[in-house]
């Protein structure tokens, strides 16, 4: 019998719980679920006599290390921030670890101590990062085994409401964290390279700088910088690339709307406002317009961002959120970024019958035969419900994939890794095509 620990069960994981019950007999699991809140899991699992749940506090250091220790993978869905102590038990008992989270620098430190303690620690094996590494990795080792030579790579991801439920103005809707999109972009300057051009994007720019893309089948998209592109050179072995971007991917007009409340600053989570508790909705964005008492919030807003009176859709996008009515915001010590998140979700959260939609598209260009050829894959997957959504199922299913295969032995090199390599990236995607995880590529030139 072997053992699973899963520490988070929000709302990316109950794709992946189904996953392990589904394949926990056949494979002798057991699977301890622990949080703190269980609503995203179905409660008929806690029914089966493999699956227990488990109260938890991931800062109750003894509870947290006796849990590990009686395991023998450890599966962490919490926040990026909160996997360290989590690793570090792994490799003081040497258990095995799969994240979905970026590697951080603290992460990446372990390598060593992983590697001496015989421990998997796989990270990046989610949709963005991850169904990204597997899908344009896989791309990028054909090309090359064909004889080609590539020249640009560019990748980009989004989560968005299905069009059949996209009725809003923002074509968009929360579904995944709603304050890591509020947050968007704010992790540092973004990089990336471009036509052999080194370019960087301040945060007050990010969402001004975008790139339109045409999904066959789905439509116009348009992107916009993410991260840190540059340091995926050397992951995918490219150093010597022309062009390398990550991006997001939004409807068309998104980006430009957001725009409003970086520059407003409505974004910003580093401070709170004093006597927010009584603010409302109108006062909020008031307080970061010039003052001019014979001017009204809305007159002021459109000056101060540089509306045009006749760009009707734009301005409409503000006033559909209730941006210049009384609404009580009734949050304490709150920051702007947590105050427009209330705002955002009075509208953007999924209704009960709405369905989400993951979209990802990379860009190959590549010289073969001393002439450029460019190949496009993409991918859409559409959510089944609330539980099922098509976030939950392209975060945990490669997750839960990997689980298996590190305890079946398919993977067995110990150190901190992303899933780069054909003889994991090969068999995942094999399996994701299963459960309609499936990517079409054609070649354009």
């Amino acid at each position: 019998m072997k053992h699973i620990l899963l520490i988070g069960a929000g709302r990316s994981t109950g794709s992946l719980v189904k996953y392990l019950i589904d394949n926990a007999k056949e494979n002798s699991w057991d699977l301890k679920i622990a949080d703190r809140n269980f609503d995203f899991i179905n409660a008929s699992y806690f029914d089966l006599e493999y699956v227990n749940k488990i109260e938890f506090d991931v800062t109750n250091e003894t509870q947290r290390k006796e849990l590990i220790k009686s395991s023998d993978i450890v599966i962490s869905m919490l926040p990026a921030h909160m996997h360290i102590d989590v690793a570090k038990d792994c490799i003081a008992y040497q258990k095995h670890m799969v994240t979905a989270s970026y590697i951080s620098p603290e992460m990446k430190a372990l390598e060593a101590e992983a590697k001496a303690a015989g421990v998997i620690i796989i990270n990046e094996i989610g949709v963005d990062p991850g169904i990204d590494h597997l899908s344009a990795k896989k791309v990028i080792d054909e090309i090359i085994e064909e004889g080609g030579e590539l020249k640009d790579f560019e990748t980009f991801t989004g989560g968005l409401v299905a069009p059949e439920h996209d009725n809003n103005p923002w074509n968009y809707k929360f579904t995944w964290n709603p304050r890591n999109v509020v947050l968007a972009g704010q992790g540092g300057t973004v990089k990336f390279k471009q036509e052999g051009t080194y370019k960087y994007i301040p945060y007050n720019k990010v969402f001004r700088r975008t790139e339109l893309i045409d999904i066959d089948g789905y439509g116009r998209f348009e992107g916009y910088a993410n991260r840190d592109s540059l340091k995926y050179r050397k992951v995918y072995d490219l150093e010597n690339i022309s062009t390398m971007f990550r991006g997001t991917l939004r409807r068309p007009g998104y980006c430009r709307a957001w725009d409003a409340f970086v520059e407003l600053g409505a974004t910003d989570d580093s401070y709170t406002l004093a006597n927010s508790k009584n603010l409302t909705f109108r006062s909020f964005i008031n307080l970061f317009l010039p003052y001019n008492p014979s001017d009204s919030v809305e007159l002021k807003f459109m000056h101060y961002l540089n509306i045009a009176h006749d760009d009707i859709e734009l301005f409409e996008k503000y006033e559909w959120l209730d941006l210049f009515k009384d609404v009580p915001v009734e949050l304490d010590n709150a920051t702007p970024a947590q105050i427009l998140q209330k705002i955002l979700m009075r509208k953007w959260t999924l209704a009960e019958e709405d369905k989400d939609m993951i979209v990802m598209w990379h860009k190959f260009i590549y010289l073969k035969d001393n002439k450029l050829h460019e190949r496009h894959s993409s991918m859409v997957v559409k959510g089944e419900d609330q539980t099922h959504t098509a976030m939950a199922k392209t975060v945990g299913l490669p997750v839960g994939i990997t689980t298996k295969m590190i305890l079946n032995g398919k993977i067995a090199e110990p150190g901190v890794h992303i899933p780069i390599k054909k003889a994991i990236y090969e068999p995942i995607l094999s399996e994701l095509e299963d459960y309609g995880i499936i990517f079409n590529e054609k070649n354009i030139t």
